[in-house]
């Protein structure tokens, strides 16, 4: 067993590294992140089209990203994209986790399996959501969510075509708009895309609304972290990546 948890990371985009080594200067030396970047498909500014992703999340380019993490005895690995994990449903995404996982002979999952572990595991059951993707692209994570049983009580999306231009977003307009977006039905709050920055207001969040919020990046370290058994519990981050596992 590794001294400390070692954990791949397949991300298509830039945008989710500052989320990333945060975590991990927190976690105290107990957790080892590995990144290895797979291909974005679509044209220039286009990636959150369907059609785009179906491209980005076909099984030969993340498979052949998280085969150049082999020989590094991972403890798992997780396809850090919401949006290129569940765009042909809860089938494929359980595909792609299973190619990854046999490309590095370990565990492994996705951002969008790991949504629906974290609701689960939390007892939750209906979400409001914050899309940053077209319409079309936001209710199709509705649709891989209802596949599990769960079910969105309000959507609202942003409407920005590509995951380049997320991370710029303001972190007041961010917050504002997930107040706005947050239905009081709801026992929680889900913010989907790994190109977002978001552990650092998590917790600002969960103060305002009052039940935990999701965002990909919490999730996906979560959903990595759990198939280990071993992740450590870390403060400032949110009720999900403040429990032990």
């Amino acid at each position: 067993m590794n001294e400390c948890v070692r954990i791949g990371m397949i991300i298509p985009s830039g945008g989710p590294e500052a989320d990333y080594y945060a975590f991990e200067q927190v976690a105290d030396a107990g957790v080892k992140l590995y990144f290895t970047i797979s291909r974005i498909g679509g044209a220039h500014g286009n990636d959150h089209d369907l059609d785009a992703l179906r491209e980005t999340g076909q099984l030969a380019w993340i498979t052949e990203a998280a085969q150049r993490l082999r020989g590094f005895d991972l403890d798992a690995i997780t396809w850090a994209c919401t949006s290129g994990s569940f765009m042909s449903g809860s089938a494929f995404a359980a595909r792609q986790a299973e190619a990854i996982g046999q490309a590095v002979e370990a565990p492994a999952t996705s951002t969008s399996l790991s949504f629906v572990d974290a609701m689960r595991g939390l007892g939750l059951h209906k979400a409001s959501v914050l899309a940053t993707y077209p319409e079309p692209t936001a209710r199709a994570f509705c649709s891989f969510l209802g596949e599990a049983g769960l079910s969105v009580d309000a959507l609202t999306c942003l409407d920005i075509p590509t995951g380049w231009d997320v991370p710029a977003l303001p972190t007041e307009t961010i917050v504002e708009k997930a107040v706005e977006a947050f239905s009081p039905g709801s026992d929680t709050l889900l913010i989907p895309d790994t190109a977002m920055p978001s552990l650092h207001f998590i917790e600002t969040l969960e103060d305002r609304l009052n039940v935990p919020v999701l965002t990909a990046n919490a999730v996906t370290l979560w959903g990595a972290l759990e198939l280990t058994g071993r992740g450590p519990s870390v403060s400032g981050y949110g009720t999900l990546l403040g429990q032990a596992i």
